[in-house]
C-alpha cells in the first residue's frame, strides 16, 4: 500500500474514533409493541392467476451508450475484487463479539463500515447488512443495522456493514441508479471470499458461506446483487425498494423528495430502464430469498414486495414471503424481534 493510502485510511480511523453514534429516529420508533403479537401472512403458493410477464429484456445497442455499463448483463460480465480490507480501530469488546471499524478498495475507492465478530476460533458464516438510503448529511457509521449486527454477531455470523460509496468518511464515486452501491457490495463479496480464511481480519470467516440481508434501498441493491450473480448462499429482502427502476424513481421523486430526487435517473430512455432493472431478469435468481414487509408502510409500498414474491414463485424460485400486519417501513419491539429470529432461521436453513 502506498504512503497516500496509507494516509488515506488513517485520515479515516481519526475520523471514526471521534464519531459518537446515535440512533437514527425512524418511523415506527417509540411506540410500544403490540400486547399480542400479530401472525404474519405467508405466501406459499402462486396466484391463481399467473402474473403479466415483466416486460420485454431489451439488449443493449451496438454503440456505446450512456447507460451499458450499468445493465445487469455488463454487470455480469465483470470481474470484482482485488482490493485490500483493513480492520481500523476495535470499538466495541463485548463477550459474544467484538466491534471493528474496518475500510476496503471497491474500484479504487476506499469503502468504510464496521464488523462484529463472534468470539470463538471460526470459521464463522458471514452476513452482509445492506443498510436503506439515509440522508448522506446525516448519516452515522453504526447506524440503525448495528442492532441486527450485534444480534447476528450473538448468534455466530460475522457481520459486516459497509457504508457504501458517497457517505462519509467513504470516497465518492459515480452511482447512477444506485449501482455504484451494488458494484461496492459486489467488490466485498469477493474480497470476503478471497481473503476468508487466511491471515488477516478475515482469518475467521467462512468464504463459502456469505449471506445478504437489505433494509429498504438496500433490499434494492441485493435485488441486483444476486441477479447480477454474486456468489452468496441467500437474501433477506426487509421493506425492499422494487426491482422496477422506473417505478423506483418516480416513487423517490413524487413520494419520497418532494420533486427533489430521482430526477437525472428519469431522464434515461424506457430502453436504459428495460436492461438496467434487476425485475427483468430475476430468471437469473439462482439463491433463495426471504422477503419481510411490513402492511402500513409508508415509505416504500408492501406491494411491492407481495409482488415480488408471487413473480418469483411463477419462476420457480426458492422463496419465503412475510408481511406483518402491524409494522411500518422499521420494525419494533416483538416484531423486530420476529424479524431476526426468521433471519437466523433462514441462514440456518442454508448453513452449512
Amino acid at each position: 500500500m502506498s504512503i497516500a493510502q496509507w494516509l488515506r485510511f488513517s485520515r479515516c480511523a481519526r475520523w471514526l474514533a471521534g464519531v459518537v453514534a446515535a440512533s437514527l429516529l425512524l418511523s415506527g420508533c417509540g411506540q410500544s409493541a403490540p400486547t399480542v403479537l400479530p401472525e404474519p401472512q405467508v405466501y406459499t403458493q402462486a396466484p391463481p392467476t399467473p402474473l403479466a410477464p415483466a416486460g420485454p429484456i431489451a439488449s443493449p445497442s451496438a454503440s456505446p451508450t450512456a447507460y451499458e455499463a450499468l445493465s445487469i448483463i455488463a454487470l455480469a460480465e465483470r470481474s470484482y475484487g482485488g482490493g485490500d480490507f483493513f480492520a481500523l480501530e476495535t470499538t466495541r469488546n463485548a463477550v459474544t463479539y467484538t466491534r471493528t471499524m474496518i475500510a476496503y478498495e471497491s474500484d479504487g475507492l476506499v469503502i468504510n463500515g464496521f464488523m462484529d465478530v463472534p468470539a470463538g476460533e471460526g470459521p464463522f458464516p458471514v452476513v452482509l447488512l445492506l443498510h436503506g438510503y439515509v440522508d448522506p448529511e446525516g448519516y452515522v457509521l453504526e447506524n440503525y443495522t448495528e442492532r441486527y449486527a450485534a444480534a447476528f454477531a450473538q448468534a455466530g455470523y460475522l457481520a459486516i456493514h459497509p457504508n457504501y460509496r458517497n457517505y462519509t468518511p467513504s470516497d465518492t464515486g459515480p452511482n447512477e441508479f444506485r449501482v455504484g452501491f451494488a458494484i461496492d457490495v459486489l467488490n466485498l463479496v469477493a474480497i470476503v471470499k478471497a481473503q476468508a480464511g487466511h491471515p488477516g481480519p478475515l482469518e475467521r470467516a467462512d468464504g463459502a458461506a456469505i449471506f445478504l440481508w437489505g433494509h429498504s434501498m438496500g433490499g434494492g441493491i441485493a435485488q441486483r446483487v444476486i441477479v447480477v450473480g454474486a456468489d452468496v448462499r441467500g437474501a433477506v429482502l426487509y421493506g425492499s425498494m422494487s426491482g422496477d427502476e422506473r417505478r423506483n424513481y418516480e416513487h423517490i421523486r413524487d413520494v419520497l423528495s418532494d420533486g427533489e430526487r430521482g430526477l437525472a435517473e428519469l431522464q434515461y430512455p424506457q430502453e436504459a430502464f428495460a436492461v438496467i432493472s434487476p425485475m427483468n431478469y430475476y430468471e437469473r435468481i439462482a439463491v433463495p430469498v426471504s422477503i419481510h414487509h411490513g402492511a402500513i408502510d409508508e415509505v416504500v409500498p408492501p406491494a411491492w414486495s407481495e409482488e415480488l414474491c408471487d413473480r418469483l414463485i411463477e419462476l420457480g424460485k426458492e422463496v419465503e414471503c412475510f408481511i406483518y400486519p402491524s409494522m411500518p417501513h422499521t420494525f419494533y419491539g416483538q416484531n423486530d424481534e420476529l424479524l431476526i429470529t426468521r433471519s437466523l432461521d433462514f441462514f440456518a436453513r442454508y448453513y452449512p
